[in-house]
């Protein structure tokens, strides 16, 4: 499967949000699915860093837009870019390109990603797929949306995020949800 990773671009080499995400990367190559990422810095270079590195390959989603408001150029562990203009159409790609997505911490661009798939899935414009959210923080964002705001998010709209307390349990979970979806089609 393709695998997109959304996460912020905050974190260091050798911080543990560095370390968590470029776990995250190896044992997808190591399931053997292909990576998408934002493909420059933080989570996104950690992320591909351990899946290069573990043989798998990694596509970064990269834009003009991006590198004319931060000077930053792709990662060194993307091996197929691809290029958009805008951050909107690099969205689009990260999101319509993946068979499922996990979002690790960041801030408000990691929010926009996992808002605008998680809408385009409730809408029907992208077909139903794994939204896998990693960590208490993003369990305490959502707890709160549906706690404050509950009479806008209905049960089933809910049901389309997935949360994960970390990236092992995260994987395990790609690892049901296409069991069951092979299950749906009679594949096994």
């Amino acid at each position: 499967m393709n695998i997109t990773v959304f996460g912020g671009s905050q974190p260091k080499a050798g911080s543990p949000g560095y370390q968590e995400a470029q776990t995250l990367g190896r044992l997808l190559a190591e399931a053997g699915h292909n990576l998408l990422t934002g493909g420059y810095i933080g989570t996104m270079e950690a992320a591909s860093r351990g899946a290069a590195e573990a043989g798998g390959h990694v596509i970064g989603v990269t834009c003009e837009e991006i590198e004319a408001w931060r000077a930053v150029k792709p990662n060194e562990w993307v091996k197929e870019e691809r290029r958009k203009h805008s951050l909107l159409e690099r969205l689009e790609a990260l999101i319509s390109g993946c068979d499922a997505a996990i979002a690790l911490p960041g801030g408000p661009g990691t929010l926009t990603e996992i808002v605008l798939m998680w809408n385009l899935m409730i809408v029907d414009s992208l077909p139903r797929r794994p939204l896998i959210l990693v960590g208490e923080g993003w369990q305490a964002v959502f707890d709160q949306v549906f706690s404050r705001l509950g009479q806008y998010t209905p049960e089933q709209q809910r049901d389309l995020l997935q949360f994960a307390p970390d990236i092992e349990t995260a994987v395990a979970m790609l690892g049901n949800n296409q069991k069951n979806t092979n299950n749906k089609h009679g594949l096994a």
